[in-house]
């Protein structure tokens, strides 16, 4: 999916979320500033040289995105923090920018903003260049943490085993209460499953599918992030008993049309309301950074990473687990064929 930095601000957060992103491009930009209070700055006077751009069209890009770019590393100095950085600043250095001699403020931009106001600038062609660069390298990153591909990046989750374990289990339970207390229907278990998925992410199974762009063997439940399994277990366990106790109550067999208005009670539960509303915005979110996959359906839920989510899923842990598993898929089989 093409991104257009300039206009989207999720997918300006979302680079500027992703700390290990940020490493690579600060090496490879070979950007330099002035080190100062573990980090390198940049003036609004330097960012304006850099860029081939107006003094002017820095400080008004400031004052349109005075939140966002604060937000990620603009500083206005003063008194005893602005001393201590001219104190740091090479003289020849000050001279090249124009800096009054008993200046009062001074704009600051560390690395992270200096990014993002390269973001922002359509003016520039060093400025859409750096945003290319930027790009590539988020791209290139999420490739190599995942070998190439981001189908099972869910996997990488530490949570993800226990959760995909324990769904199993509940998954059986539903499929025997369909079985034994809803009327015969070869489409039944497909039906029912595709109710859960779109009351809890607004999606059927081939919807699903064809966002992530999987193949029809592909297992869907297999790229489910563990937040997302923790719910449909709870819906399967829920169900399971109510269709039970449903029929007890009846004394007979569950039409289709009966069962379908039994899950229609069920999910409209309050208690469901808040658990779905962060399992959208997680499965939105994520998939939208992570798999540059777009849930059409679930838009008003998307937000950018924070910057523990990119460990989660791109660190070292994710590394170790994916290890891990790997060498061991004999065990994990065995493990969901004994639940």
């Amino acid at each position: 999916m093409t991104k257009d930095l300039t206009t989207s601000r999720i997918d300006r957060q979302n680079i500027l979320n992703n700390e290990m992103a940020i490493e690579e491009i600060q090496d490879k930009s070979g950007i330099t500033g002035i080190a100062w209070d573990g980090k390198i700055y940049l003036t609004r006077e330097a960012v304006a040289s850099f860029f081939d751009v107006d003094i002017r069209t820095i400080s008004r890009y400031i004052e349109q995105y005075n939140d966002e770019l604060t937000e990620n590393g603009y500083v206005v100095l003063r008194g005893q923090r602005l001393k201590s950085f001219l104190d740091v600043m090479p003289a020849d250095f000050a001279k090249d920018i124009n800096v009054p001699s008993k200046i009062r403020q001074l704009g600051l931009f560390d690395f992270r903003a200096f990014l993002n106001m390269a973001m922002l600038l359509s003016e520039s062609e060093k400025a859409r260049a750096l945003r290319q660069l930027m790009l590539d390298i988020v791209i290139d990153l999420i490739n190599r943490r995942t070998g190439g591909g981001t189908k099972y990046i869910n996997q990488r989750d530490k949570d993800y085993i226990g959760s995909a374990l324990q769904e199993e289990n509940y998954r059986r339970q539903f499929t025997d209460a369909l079985k034994l207390y809803v009327a015969e229907d070869r489409y039944k278990y497909a039906h029912f499953t595709d109710m859960i998925y779109v009351s809890i992410f607004k999606e059927k199974a081939h919807e699903y599918k064809k966002i992530l762009d999987l193949k029809a063997s592909d297992k869907v439940r297999d790229t489910f992030y563990s937040e997302i399994l923790d719910i449909i277990a709870a819906y399967e366990s829920g169900l399971a008993d109510a269709i039970k106790k449903e029929y007890e109550s009846l004394g007979h067999i569950l039409s289709i049309s009966e069962a379908e208005q039994l899950f229609q009670r069920f999910e409209s539960m309050a208690l469901w309301k808040p658990l779905i509303n962060r399992g959208r915005t997680k499965m939105a979110s994520r998939d939208m950074a992570l798999r540059d996959a777009f849930h059409y359906q679930l838009s008003e839920y998307i937000q950018p990473l924070d910057k523990d989510e990119y460990q989660k899923f791109l660190g070292a842990a994710g590394d170790e687990l994916e290890r891990l598993m790997a060498e061991n898929q004999d065990v994990l089989k065995r493990l969901k064929e004994r639940e």
